[in-house]
């Protein structure tokens, strides 16, 4: 995502914050929701803080993808209990249905996946990915759905509305609303609900589900164009039991290079570098710093969330963010192209529409070892902390939907 040109705001279209409900979305008959006694009392306390931290008045269909969210894993008949000490993995997606097949497809043959819990998490609903999804058998698997995605709202904010500045529109003008970003664009639905997505997801997970919200230990995660090899979960464990002796000042541990085009070095000792955004993986009190971070990270002008880590929250720790990796790579970003693109099979950016991976009989089995050393990679290339953003992130309207976020759950 970090390398979608600017430019391509300009093609997008506006979206207005409060307006009048116009219409439902039709709500798909195989799209279950539970039938909870108490749910009505969930949704009664949410409408209270929704009232009080002024959340976006929700439309019928995003009440009952929040209601969903309450659903319990599926599986627990085939995986009645997670391992004791595992890794909860979080895969995030958007509607590129030939990546998810993929990343499913690569996570089946993970050893150990079927001790712990993958947790899907989607930015609204788009029935070939829910039935992707639906289809895993290999463990347990919860999904939640983002009930505040651009998607859900079809008449008003955060999703689209006649009314909103586009592009390079003069407010003032045009009698429009809307706060241009630093570069003179106003906001563009499908871009902000990248960053929405992430943050919404991030506080929903570690704040707001039964399943994780006193979890404490590491979180995976995962996007739907990631490939994962077989023993990412092997060495993930083994990389988070020798982070506090091996790198006690490290943030996080890494299943790949923060250099997306690498695979690693080969060498017979582990790395200690600058966090990437291919399989990391960090524990409560990382995400308590990163949480305290709220208005670094809802304020700063840009639509990626990795590049508003690196460029603000990141530096604001006032010591370099190091993370825990191997030499060889467990995971790989196999993605052509970014946002919403590759939804259909002529728009899949994979080559040929599928993506082949030679994974050497090394990479099969846990590869590394606990007596390796660690080599420390500093000054590294990348976004850094001076960097202004790339823009799409200007309006007032979406910095205080990314504030409440982060009060969801604290109120």
């Amino acid at each position: 995502m970090a390398n979608i040109k600017k430019n391509r705001l300009k093609d997008e279209v506006a979206f207005r914050r409060f307006l009048p409900l116009m219409f439902l979305l039709r709500i798909n008959s195989n799209f279950a929701t539970p039938s909870s006694d108490d749910f009505s009392q969930v949704l009664t306390n949410r409408s209270h803080a929704r009232h009080m931290l002024s959340l976006p008045k929700q439309t019928e269909f995003s009440l009952q993808l929040e209601k969903r969210n309450q659903m319990p894993p599926r599986n627990l008949d085939l995986y009645p209990s997670l391992d004791k000490d595992h890794i909860t993995i979080v895969l995030y997606v958007h509607n590129r249905p030939q990546y998810l097949k993929v990343a499913v497809d690569s996570l089946s043959r993970v050893v150990g996946i079927n001790e712990t819990l993958l947790m899907v998490s989607h930015d609204g609903y788009f029935e070939e990915m829910n039935k992707i999804v639906e289809g895993i058998r290999f463990c347990q698997v919860k999904q939640i759905f983002a009930p505040y995605s651009p998607h859900v709202f079809p008449n008003s904010f955060p999703g689209v509305s006649p009314t909103d500045c586009k592009e390079k529109d003069d407010a003032t003008k045009k009698h429009c609303k809307g706060t241009p970003d630093q570069y003179g664009n106003h906001r563009s639905p499908k871009i902000v609900s990248l960053k929405h997505h992430w943050w919404w997801m991030m506080n929903t997970v570690w704040d707001g589900l039964k399943e994780t919200k006193d979890h404490s230990g590491h979180i995976l995660f995962i996007e739907e164009d990631h490939y994962i090899y077989p023993n990412a979960y092997r060495n993930l464990q083994i990389l988070t039991e020798l982070k506090p002796q091996k790198c006690p000042h490290c943030y996080a541990a890494n299943l790949a290079p923060c250099d997306v085009n690498a695979r690693g070095e080969g060498w017979d000792s582990l790395i200690a570098e600058r966090m990437g955004n291919v399989g990391y993986t960090f524990n409560r009190t990382v995400w308590r710093k990163i949480h305290r971070k709220t208005t670094e990270f809802c304020f700063f002008d840009d639509y990626n969330w990795d590049i508003t880590m690196w460029a603000t929250v990141y530096p604001s720790f006032g010591n370099p963010v190091f993370t825990l990796r191997g030499p060889r790579t467990s995971a790989v970003h196999f993605g052509k192209c970014g946002l919403h693109q590759g939804q259909g099979e002529a728009k899949a950016c994979i080559d040929n529409g599928m993506v082949n991976f030679q994974v050497e009989e090394i990479d099969t089995v846990a590869n590394i070892h606990s007596d390796w050393e660690v080599r420390v990679f500093e000054h590294q290339p990348g976004y850094k902390a001076g960097f202004k953003g790339w823009g799409g992130w200007g309006d007032k309207r979406d910095h205080q939907l990314c504030l409440t976020f982060a009060q969801m759950y604290h109120s």
